[in-house]
């Protein structure tokens, strides 16, 4: 295991070979594999008769008929998400939870709405002109469990990917003396992979979105204010949908 300080930049030269073979082997695990996967559904979509913007996709759906079978199986995949951000901060030997600062808050609903209005406006607009699929965000509104779920879904999104893309990915980058602004790039770009299965423009949106998380976390080395900005912006997407289904035809949803 490779031991890092809080800030790569002064850390002792590291084994560059093992932390290629990290890189490698933790994107394949998590989310290289997952922006390989949905790069190649996108070119399967686009070959279809139907042009994109006719398609849907859905986020939050049933994985079984059997309610508790159901509810389990949710459980799993939100527990398969949050290990992959314990395996990044194990392989970094670091620990978050005791960086945790109240103002983080309102750091991160003030990232969420940076990202969340304009993201909003963005996707109607590719919706509209055929660069997106139309996105469901969750068809388990007969299931009681459905807000509790949705949330840990938030969550589990949140955690991962931002430990995951920003501060692991970042840091090992730094410790291959990678410029700083060509980590943030592939940061970006690899986030902005996995949401191709959404449609070209959920992509590019997605990198935005990865270039100001990954500037900010350059700029303060705090992970927190991104985990709670990602996840406000994806429970209200997946709770707010929830609550007012059947009432956001005037925004196409």
């Amino acid at each position: 295991m490779i031991t890092i300080s809080n800030n790569p930049a002064t850390d002792q030269p590291a084994d560059t070979r093992r932390i290629r073979q990290e890189i490698a082997i933790v994107l394949v695990v998590t989310f290289g594999l997952s922006g390989m996967r949905a790069a190649l559904r996108l070119l399967s979509d686009l070959m279809q008769p139907v042009p994109l913007n006719q398609q849907q996709t859905t986020l939050a759906e049933h994985q079984s008929d059997t309610s508790w079978i159901d509810l389990a199986m949710q459980l799993c995949s939100s527990a398969m998400l949050f290990s992959w951000g314990f395996l990044a901060l194990y392989l970094l030997r670091e620990s978050i939870f005791s960086r945790w600062q109240p103002k983080a808050i309102l750091e991160g609903a003030g990232l969420a709405a940076l990202i969340g209005i304009p993201g909003l406006v963005f996707y109607l607009s590719a919706v509209h002109f055929g660069f997106s699929k139309q996105v469901v965000p969750s068809t388990l509104d007969d299931a009681w469990w459905e807000i509790i779920v949705l949330l840990i879904w938030s969550a589990a999104n949140a955690f991962s990917e931002e430990i995951v893309v920003v501060m692991w990915l970042i840091t090992r980058l730094e410790q291959l003396r990678i410029p700083p602004w060509v980590a943030l790039l592939l940061s970006a770009v690899l986030r902005g992979s996995y949401h191709l299965y959404q449609g070209w423009s959920a992509g590019l949106g997605n990198i935005i979105m990865g270039l100001i998380f990954g500037a900010y976390y350059l700029k303060t080395r705090r992970v927190w204010p991104l985990i709670l900005g990602h996840f406000l912006i994806d429970a209200v997407a997946f709770v707010g949908y929830s609550l007012l289904r059947g009432h956001l035809s005037f925004l196409g949803l």
